[in-house]
């Protein structure tokens, strides 16, 4: 028999988030810039939830997840902000109250932000990362200890009572949320509870191994040639301070065919190097004039803190990222800077 799960909230402020929900008809649930498996997956779990009650819910994200996450159950009815400004403006309006999962500053919504900060709705924040924004929700929920929002979301629907009524499209979605946002339980997830929540999840029918296909075994052709390219072309090592770097520009994607999300897992594979500790990676961004920066970490190096402090980002002890302006040399400066400073740490 699983125990009970630990509770997330207080008898109080279980009440208070109870009666927030039950005031509300329309409902925004909206994320952070560059959704991720933990963005979309906590973000379409909880809509089902708050659809179950009866709610008229719409999840809003500023742009578009990446191309292996169009499976999960719900993400094609997702509304972006960069291809549908004015239904997603029309939704701001409408609602009564605002949820944003998975991030904890309105500034990372970027281009979307101006409709949350000036929404007159009631706003709560959902979130793990440090250091949340307090003054842009009403109520704020962070809880940085936990492995992703994703399982947040599943102890708040434990906590509401709600368990019994989750629909195995929920759980798929915060499943999706959870794995991914672990690198599929190897990393931020050594909390025993973890593994009973996704017991439960198991209950509703869920196929992880399918989920683990459908997220890692769903590349293009590109993909994969790039992926060679990347590791006998582009990536540098730094063997005294255990740290490597790699970059992509703009023509070289464009040569692979790149698609969103194509980049992602490749910053995970230098740390395969025996004695390695930080691994990362920049690239140019295909939409704006910025470099996208990914950092990942083992055991007790800090990629936040970096990431904080040399490239305008933040994240996990061991996965984390930010964005650097142009051009692509600069931002390699800056890496080499970054693991100079860090040097003692690696």
């Amino acid at each position: 028999m699983i125990k009970d799960l630990t509770p997330i909230l207080s008898d109080k402020e279980l009440f208070r988030l109870m009666g927030i929900i039950r005031d509300a008809k329309r409902v925004v649930i909206c994320a952070h810039r560059g959704p991720d498996g933990d963005a979309l997956g906590s973000s379409l779990g909880w809509a089902e939830y708050l659809k179950g009650l009866g709610k008229y819910v719409t999840v809003a994200l500023p742009n578009p997840f990446p191309d292996f996450l169009w499976w999960v159950p719900g993400a094609k009815q997702v509304l972006f902000h960069s291809q549908q400004p004015d239904r997603v403006a029309k939704a701001f309006a409408e609602a009564d109250l605002l949820f944003c999962l998975d991030c904890c500053e309105a500034k990372r919504m970027q281009d979307m932000a101006p409709l949350f900060e000036k929404s007159k709705a009631k706003k709560v924040v959902i979130d793990h990362h440090l250091n949340p924004d307090e003054s842009m929700a009403d109520m704020i929920i962070s809880r940085p200890e936990m492995c992703s929002t994703s399982e947040m979301v599943f102890r708040l629907i434990y906590a509401l009572g709600a368990f019994e009524q989750m629909t195995k499209y929920g759980a798929s979605a915060i499943y999706t949320g959870m794995m991914t946002d672990t690198g599929a339980f190897t990393y931020a997830s050594a909390e025993p509870e973890i593994y009973m929540i996704i017991s439960l999840l198991l209950t509703k029918g869920i196929d992880k191994d399918k989920i683990y296909r459908n997220v890692f075994y769903s590349y293009s052709e590109g993909r994969l040639r790039m992926m060679g390219y990347v590791m006998n072309e582009k990536l540098q090592f730094y063997e005294k301070h255990k740290a490597s770097i790699f970059t992509m520009n703009r023509e070289e994607l464009s040569r692979f065919h790149y698609l969103r999300g194509d980049m992602e897992g490749l910053v995970n594979m230098p740390l395969q190097v025996k004695g390695m500790r930080l691994s990362i990676s920049l690239r140019e961004d295909t939409e704006r004039d910025v470099v996208r920066v990914s950092l990942r970490s083992v055991d007790d190096f800090p990629c936040n803190k970096m990431a904080a402090e040399f490239f305008n980002g933040g994240g996990h002890h061991n996965a984390s990222g930010g964005e650097l302006p142009f051009p692509l040399e600069e931002a390699v400066k800056t890496a080499e800077r970054a693991i100079e400073a860090y040097k003692e740490l690696l």
